[in-house]
């Protein structure tokens, strides 16, 4: 009996270990209080957390926490597009020179892309395609795996993609698109969709990744947003909700589930 309860106890260390939360953003001000117990609760669970840049302060402050937690925490560095569309030039040029002094350092350029739910002006719309194609001549230049940010405008940038070559990964975070722009993402060799923690609540989300293969997904938080409620903060180690969510969808096991996205993000963004 006790034989029985310490390989149990060893099976669960195993399955709790085997989860990387590929997009959040530990950067932020709301993390300043509590970082280092952020990162310390993220490691109990987690082998490896990647802090995605949102413009040039966030791209800046990411690097500095791999270098802090080296080995844990990842950088990756982007522009929003809902900032970026308002950005000078000189800016945008800035980003672009930023990533490429950098690009030994980060895994991804992102997040990058194009906002259609907060962004409804056409000039502005168009403002951010014009921006967020300069991000992917970067990947594509560059060969760098590309992080997507897109909102109700998923089939657009797919369709914006399909002119270059040499972008070696694409990485549509936060998936929320239709099920059958998804189908056709995953027609593309080595295109995933990212699922975040608000499949653990949004049924949309549910019956969406339900028909995702798991081979072809990774996991994140978002974090500090998407928690379980509105009035909680969201931190990296809730990825193992998300987790138990596809576990549930796919009725198959939450070992399955972390290893294989953990085995995914790892071949996406080679750490």
């Amino acid at each position: 009996m006790q034989e029985i309860a310490i390989h149990k106890k060893i099976i669960n260390v195993y399955i709790s270990d085997k989860m990387i939360d590929t997009h959040c953003h530990i950067d932020f001000d709301e993390f300043d209080p509590d970082r280092d117990k952020v990162i310390e609760r993220a490691k109990e669970k987690l082998n490896a957390v990647i802090n995605s840049g949102y413009g040039l302060e966030s791209n800046a402050k990411a690097l500095a926490l791999s270098k802090e937690y080296e080995g844990f925490v990842y950088p990756t560095f982007g522009f929003h597009p809902v900032s970026s569309q308002n950005s000078p030039q000189e800016e945008i040029d800035a980003a672009h020179k930023q990533m490429i002094e950098h690009l030994d350092e980060i895994l991804a350029v992102g997040e990058v892309g194009m906002d259609f739910f907060y962004c409804t002006d056409k000039a502005l719309r168009a403002r951010q395609q014009e921006i967020f194609t300069g991000f992917i001549e970067i990947a594509n230049e560059y060969k760098k795996p590309l992080l997507i940010h897109g909102r109700d405008c998923e089939k657009k940038i797919f369709n914006l993609l399909k002119d270059y070559d040499n972008i070696p990964k694409v990485i549509y975070h936060c998936y929320g698109g239709s099920l059958k722009t998804a189908r056709k993402i995953l027609d593309m060799e080595d295109h995933y969709l990212s699922c975040s923690t608000m499949v653990c609540y949004s049924q949309r989300h549910q019956d969406l990744f339900k028909e995702i293969p798991i081979e072809r997904i990774l996991t994140e938080t978002d974090s500090p947003y998407l928690a379980m409620t509105k009035d909680e903060r969201n931190e990296p180690a809730n990825v193992a909700l998300a987790v138990e969510k596809l576990a549930e969808l796919h009725e198959i096991s939450v070992d399955d589930v972390s290893l294989q996205t953990e085995k995914n993000a790892r071949y996406v963004f080679g750490i």
